[in-house]
């Protein structure tokens, strides 16, 4: 999809539908003005059309090239947000897409949100409403997506520019996270998602270098062999780097995404009904990663980066790993298995091992961790934790700003050192699992174990995925995690010049 800018008179935009997203406060002056430069059509539309947050309406001009114009509520001014332009842009996108539109103009709206802000909120959120997953379609799979969204407002207007080409790069991204959630997992093996990587980095301009099963057992990732023991197909570790000559920090930032590629739970077996049917996305914190590469790559984020990608199936094969097993980890310590189901902890935590020897400044981690997280906090925000220091509070304000900012909403969970206990194992170092109580909570502390500090835990379990259609999230992967990385990112890169 092509993304431009232009400052031509709206009689002259040349294009299927005009999209207007206007305040309550705005609308009747804004029509009467319409109905000025482009006919009367729009003097009756004040009749039916007063702004709310809730109402689109088509008008059909007279003195304009444009075939259409679609009015979008906004609501009232003082509530205007980047995420609320992203449900009106969204709106509009579900209005659209029956049209077969090819072209559309977005006037820039007159909001309180800045103007860069404000046309990547709206190019982000038709984008991403737009989103159709067909690969798999053999009828019925005809889409025509719009080829072009011109973002209309003044001459010369650069930081528009900006702002909605910024959007396009971070939409796509996006995108390409929920295409990787919602392949097939026949088509998503360890090997193939690795080759996947690979391509998306050449393509990007990072690199990707992919260690086979050899390389994994050469570093002694106990963690990963254990849960892999029961697939027919080796793991995979991938190893991402992002080191531009500009970069703000000398030592990396580190990202580290699950990459289970199914999950049955191994011994430990998930119920199908809304639990196994949905577990090719429980590689959604790799998608993530992988994904935020690309937008950062992209957006030429001066930040120098590493990630890591641990993968595997999760299944009960005849050698699969059981409860009771005893599994020595990447830095030595012992985890007393007792629940199978628990296993992206046992892999993240090898990979988290490995992120020392790089001596990171930060570290991330994004995962479909914990049932609990759900119960916790629902389908749209993440859970979050951190190690407690004294930069703990700012890091995860700055990250809950992220998340407002970029519509990939966090919370925080409590960190205490305490809950660490509920970990501990009768015959090895430690469990893979500390009961029912504070769950999330402790699967962040059995991370925080073999992570380098500082370090940030993000549970995305319910957000990176959905069974129901919500705002420009289609049913199915979300793409959760890449906005609020690459918000997060660019405002540790450039924090004057990132407006919260």
């Amino acid at each position: 999809m092509k993304v431009s800018i232009t400052s031509l008179d709206l009689t002259d935009l040349d294009v299927d539908l005009v999209i207007v997203p206007l305040t309550e406060q705005q609308a009747t002056e804004s029509l009467n003005t319409l109905a000025d430069d482009l006919g009367p059509a729009f003097t009756r539309a004040s009749d039916d059309f007063s702004g709310k947050d809730d109402q689109t309406l088509i008008v059909y001009p007279e003195n304009t090239r444009a075939r259409r114009f679609l009015l979008v509520g906004l609501g009232m001014a003082d509530d205007v947000t980047m995420e609320s332009l992203r449900e009106a842009a969204a709106r509009a996108a579900d209005v659209t897409a029956p049209m077969g539109v090819e072209t559309i103009a977005l006037t820039t709206p007159r909001v309180s949100v800045d103007l860069d802000s404000a046309c990547q909120a709206l190019v982000e959120g038709f984008m991403l409403a737009s989103y159709k997953y067909l690969d798999y379609k053999t009828t019925g799979g005809e889409h025509r997506p719009v080829e072009r969204i011109v973002m209309h407002g003044d001459k010369n207007d650069t930081v528009g520019r900006r702002g909605a080409e910024r959007g396009r790069i971070v939409a796509e991204a996006v995108m390409l996270a929920r295409d990787l959630v919602n392949k097939s997992p026949h088509d998503k093996t360890p090997t193939l998602l690795a080759r996947e990587f690979e391509k998306i980095g050449k393509k990007a301009g990072f690199e990707v270098s992919v260690w086979d099963k050899s390389v994994i057992e050469e570093e002694k990732m106990g963690g990963l062999l254990a849960v892999n023991k029961g697939s027919v197909d080796p793991p995979t570790f991938t190893v991402l780097e992002y080191k531009p000559e500009n970069a703000v920090n000398d030592r990396p930032i580190v990202l580290v995404g699950k990459g289970i590629v199914f999950d049955t739970g191994g011994l430990s077996l998930k119920p199908t009904k809304d639990s196994m049917d949905h577990m090719k996305a429980d590689m959604g914190g790799a998608a993530a990663v992988i994904a935020t590469f690309d937008a950062i790559a992209r957006l030429s984020v001066p930040l120098y980066v590493m990630g890591f990608i641990p993968a595997t199936d999760n299944r009960p094969g005849g050698n699969a790993y059981v409860p009771g097993d005893v599994v020595t980890m990447h830095d030595g310590t012992t985890v007393e298995v007792l629940n199978t189901d628990a296993e992206g902890r046992m892999v993240l935590a090898d990979a988290l091992s490995y992120a020392k020897t790089y001596n990171p400044m930060l570290t991330l981690d994004v995962a479909t961790l914990t049932g609990s997280q759900v119960i916790a906090l629902g389908g749209r925000v993440a859970a979050v934790m951190t190690t407690p220091d004294s930069d703990s509070v700012a890091r995860l304000d700055e990250l809950e700003a992220a998340g407002l900012r970029s519509g990939d909403m966090v919370a925080r969970l409590p960190f205490h050192a305490f809950y660490k206990k509920q970990l501990d194992s009768e015959v090895a170092d430690m469990k893979n699992v500390g009961g029912r109580e504070a769950g999330s909570i402790t699967a962040g502390k059995f991370l925080e174990h073999f992570a380098p500090t500082p370090f940030v835990h993000i549970d995305i379990a319910g957000p990176g995925w959905t069974p129901k259609k919500m705002p420009y999230r289609p049913i199915g992967g979300t793409g959760f995690g890449v906005r609020l990385l690459t918000e997060y990112l660019r405002g540790l890169a450039a924090p004057k010049k990132t407006k919260k």
